[in-house]
């Protein structure tokens, strides 16, 4: 059997039809979306019908209140710092979450050595904030809450609805990375009640190095990047087209083609978790059993270490993570995970398998030929495992 990707939640393949659409605009359509000439007309029309796509998969009330950035991390960090300078008469208090992709929980401490104050809410056993913490938590002096849509991790989805409400009442600011979750389930940012929303595009089968702010139309923000006067003086930089093209292509399939894909992928997942804890022992699930993205399970397995448990799957052909892609370089155990206070002896043993629309029932299958042997082998080796009664 060819090899096996379950690693979507870090990037995914681009579909054959978002390259098709981006091909012309690397020969030629390749005008610069800011010239005058035809040549930059055309590259700006059709920029622009991106952007109505990408406004449609969130139900933005306009287009012009898509802003065009490098990928999610730039629609964080532009979020975050934009709002932070553009309130900081106002006040200088950010609250955010621990469990929040490095994208934000960087950022975040970067502002801190800055003069800022953030307040960092814990969450449950699920990975869920407390709402009433997060209440009590804002003060006079509070800008702006950041909490993610679906956490990258574990898959666990924040009541975004309710926190938008919480800060709408309190008079302050709400971002929401919703990179994991829009494409893979409906998001919608009226409902979420953001004024923030970050969004990337080799999340749901677009282009690399692409992704979108949200900024709903009234929200102050400080540009962080500066040059000319692209993106409405929002984003300087020229556009990258082709890039665009795609991620507009990839958001008008994913609203179209989204019910049918959403429960594809969670009838894999479902079938996948069912195998795990039926054929194999001592393994724990991480994040809300119910309340979670579609596509993803994060399952430890006690005794042994995740890391050793990919690099075998690896071996077979098999491609899963221990967690987030941007911190896969780090021996620390996840941040995530410990905020949830997942036990020692299940917290170094965690497999995120995080599925994608190309997957299959075979693939499932073969994944659970696979795994239990290796499960079983790695923890024969281990000094401290001990089989259940």
């Amino acid at each position: 059997m060819g090899k096996i990707y379950l690693d979507s939640n870090a990037t995914t393949p681009v579909r054959p039809e978002v390259v098709e659409k981006m091909l012309p605009f690397f020969s030629d359509k390749y005008g610069n979306a800011s010239s005058v000439h035809s040549f930059g007309r055309e590259a700006r029309k059709h920029l622009e019908g991106a952007r109505k796509q990408v406004a449609g998969l969130v139900n933005a009330a306009s287009p012009d209140e898509i802003v065009f950035t490098s990928g999610g991390t730039e629609a964080d960090n532009l979020a975050i710092k934009g709002t932070a300078r553009a309130l900081k008469d106002k006040g200088a208090h950010i609250i955010t979450s621990s469990v929040e992709h490095n994208a934000v929980l960087n950022t975040c401490k970067y502002l801190e050595g800055q003069g800022y104050r953030v307040t960092y809410l814990g969450v449950d056993e699920s990975g869920i904030i407390d709402l009433e913490e997060l209440e009590s938590s804002i003060s006079a002096d509070t800008i702006l809450v950041s909490i993610m849509a679906a956490n990258n991790e574990t898959g666990t989805l924040m009541p975004v609805a309710d926190i938008g409400k919480i800060a709408a009442e309190k008079g302050v600011v709400f971002h929401t990375d919703a990179v994991q979750i829009a494409g893979k389930m409906p998001f919608d940012v009226e409902k979420a009640g953001a004024q923030l929303v970050s969004l990337s595009a080799h999340k749901i089968n677009g282009p690399k190095g692409i992704g979108a702010l949200y900024m709903k139309k009234g929200t102050k923000l400080e540009s962080c990047q500066h040059g000319g006067h692209h993106e409405k003086k929002r984003r300087a930089g020229t556009e990258d087209v082709p890039g665009i093209v795609g991620f507009g292509e990839a958001c008008r399939i994913a609203a179209e083609r989204g019910p049918e894909e959403y429960g594809h992928v969670k009838r894999l997942r479902d079938r996948l978790y069912q195998r795990i804890r039926t054929e194999i022992k001592q393994t724990r699930l991480n994040g809300h059993p119910e309340k979670r993205l579609p596509n993803t399970v994060n399952v430890s397995f006690k005794y042994i270490e995740g890391e050793s448990i990919i690099l075998n799957l690896d071996l077979e052909g098999i491609a899963v993570s221990t967690g987030s892609a941007c911190t896969s370089g780090s021996l620390e155990p996840s941040h995530v995970l410990q905020s949830m206070k997942v036990e020692p002896m299940f917290l170094q043993g965690s497999v995120r398998f995080s599925l994608g629309v190309f997957n299959t029932e075979k693939d499932i299958d073969h994944v659970m030929e696979k795994l239990p042997p290796i499960v079983k082998r790695l923890r024969e080796m281990s000094p401290v495992y001990e089989p259940e009664g």
